[in-house]
């Protein structure tokens, strides 16, 4: 009688979604964390026994792979990102990063007491996400009435938003070369259809989202949200 390999759940590398907010803001449905497939039964005999070793160093390197690729082309595609910024800001119109990108710089963020800063792209798609923070669509600009929503990865630009504190700084420059500051009143964790967050909320306010937990290997439902509000009397 062959014995039936026991299921294994499958690790999938996470690729958050945008932050949906109460009205909607984000189309696609709850990340499953931890979901399992069905894989096909299969009996241990010697050859298995024999290949197993080698397919599991193979998706392992694998693995390892895309989770140094994904950092990098992060990295280098902010260093392209600043360029078509700047660009943006000295010609007064938008530039594309590269030839055939589908979206446009549109701020650069700052943390000034962790010394990052990362320019954001029009949008939160997949696409978007993929090189660099994306302004939420739906939300105002960063200084206009309402909030302000950028998301990012926790595996690369947002990685640093457990680090932050209610006090600490955080600088938004617009396209339009207008620079306005926040300063962070707390942070949360919140499903990611439970935001709460409302793009036309009195004052002028932040929200920057991430999945959580920070360190997670999976996809899940939950988001880390850094909120800010205006300083109105920044430090000189």
């Amino acid at each position: 009688m062959v014995q039936k390999a026991p299921e294994r759940p499958i690790l999938h590398h996470p690729h958050p979604e945008p932050l949906p907010t109460q009205i909607g803001l984000a189309r696609s449905g709850p990340a499953r964390c931890g979901s399992r497939a069905s894989p096909r039964s299969v009996g241990r005999g010697p050859a298995l026994s024999s290949i197993l070793p080698l397919l599991l160093c193979l998706v392992g390197l694998a693995l390892l792979a895309q989770a140094a690729w994904i950092p990098a082309k992060a990295a280098l595609a902010q260093v392209l990102l600043e360029r078509a910024f700047a660009r943006t800001l000295k010609e007064g119109a938008s530039v594309r990063p590269w030839p055939w990108a589908d979206t446009v710089p549109v701020a650069r963020i700052s943390f000034p007491d962790l010394g990052e800063r990362f320019v954001a792209l029009a949008g939160s798609s997949g696409q978007a996400l993929a090189f660099g923070p994306g302004h939420v669509e739906g939300t105002p600009e960063a200084g206009e009435p309402g909030i302000a929503v950028y998301a990012a990865h926790r595996d690369t630009q947002f990685r640093s938003l457990g680090r932050l504190r209610p006090g600490d700084p955080v600088t938004v420059q617009r396209r339009d070369g207008r620079t306005v500051r926040f300063r962070v009143t707390g942070s949360r964790v919140v499903r990611w259809d439970a935001s709460g967050l409302d793009p036309d909320a009195p004052g002028r306010r932040l929200a920057l989202a991430t999945c959580w937990p920070l360190d997670g290997l999976t996809q899940g439902p939950e988001r880390l949200l850094v909120e800010a509000e205006e300083d109105v009397n920044p430090a000189p």
